[in-house]
């Protein structure tokens, strides 16, 4: 795919940088880490100009798209209102994947993304999702009448995503919280996918999920039919949503190579997120832990400068990933991931 050009009366890349620069970065990395020394780099690394790494590119699976190794994570961004400033200084840095959700669990971000899509759709690569009705634990057997409720709920909260985005088509629709290995394989999912495909509602199907990962990937493999896979995992492991832990028992993600491994050999794209969740936690939880992955990681990547979070998506892109989707609210927030992203190859052979 041909680098996103630049638009009449949009700032350029020195521009951007100078802007960012303005934004306080250094600040906000403080605020966020802790870490004076970080806070110093990323100042640093977004005022100058001759320092700003290009935006990398991964193709996803099958699709055989050249995506940003940064995919921007509209949810909750865009969830109450639209911020075209923050998404076209991404699309001009280079990030060029859009990931969304549908309005019952993201409010108005697929009607907020609308505005910036109208201007560069055809430069972008657009996802949304929604999940299936389906009441049942993670490792339930589901019956052919649950599945065919789920799928009909996924079909419609489909339709209702293109309405609130204005478009005939996405590029990809997810299956989301697909926590369930038997509705991930079923028939029924997998035809009403199928028929939305061929309908032209989107191009490639995939899922995501926070929770029983590991089953649901290798469930998505063998069908042969899914193209993208957007999972919660970090250095230490899969990320559980049912407790907002690392999954107990998990392998390290190192460990966990075989098993991308076989996802991306059946042709699926791998995308991870909550990468730095657990690290920023909740406050009613107690704020997480900024340190919680250090152990993961060698002498010469923790003196790397990067900030925690910086750490953990560099190395989740470096151990098995084709992208990272990250929730960024702020300038600040996409300088800090945009760097990770850009450079975590430099610190991994």
């Amino acid at each position: 795919m041909q680098s996103p050009s630049q638009r009449p009366g949009r700032p350029g890349r020195r521009n951007f940088l100078k802007a960012l620069a303005v934004a306080g970065v250094g600040g906000k990395t403080l605020l966020r880490s802790g870490n004076v020394k970080a806070a110093v780099d990323a100042a640093r690394t977004v005022a100058s100009v001759d320092r700003w790494p290009e935006m990398p590119q991964r193709t996803l699976g099958r699709t055989g798209f050249a995506a940003s190794r940064l995919v921007f994570g509209c949810g909750a961004a865009l969830s109450r209102g639209r911020k075209d400033d923050l998404l076209h200084a991404a699309f001009d840095a280079g990030v060029n994947v859009f990931d969304v959700g549908f309005r019952d669990y993201y409010n108005d971000a697929e009607k907020n993304l609308a505005p910036f899509l109208k201007q560069v759709r055809s430069r972008v690569f657009l996802i949304s999702k929604a999940y299936a009705e389906l009441d049942v634990e993670p490792n339930d057997r589901i019956s052919p009448a649950q599945a065919r409720h789920a799928a009909a709920s996924w079909t419609k909260a489909l339709d209702g995503s293109l309405r609130e985005l204005d478009v005939d088509h996405v590029d990809a629709y997810y299956l989301m919280a697909s926590y369930s290995p038997a509705l991930v394989g079923s028939h029924e999912i997998l035809n009403a996918a199928s028929k939305a495909k061929q309908a032209g509602k989107f191009k490639h199907f995939g899922l995501s999920t926070h929770q029983n990962a590991s089953r649901v990937l290798a469930t998505a493999a063998k069908t042969g039919v899914y193209d993208l896979a957007q999972i919660a995992i970090t250095p230490a492991g899969w990320y559980d949503w049912a407790d907002k832990n690392i999954l107990a028992g998990s392998p390290t993600m190192k460990n966990l190579h075989a098993e991308l491994a076989e996802a991306r050999k059946a042709g699926i794209g791998l995308i991870g997120m909550k990468a730095g969740r657990f690290l920023a936690g909740r406050k009613f939880l107690g704020w997480g832990n900024p340190a919680a992955f250090d152990e993961y990681y060698d002498d010469p990547f923790m003196k790397s400068g990067f900030s925690p979070y910086q750490r953990s998506y560099a190395y989740v892109l470096e151990h098995g990933l084709d992208c990272v989707n990250a929730d960024m609210q702020q300038l600040s927030h996409l300088a800090e991931n945009f760097a990770a992203a850009a450079t975590s190859g430099k610190y991994f052979v």
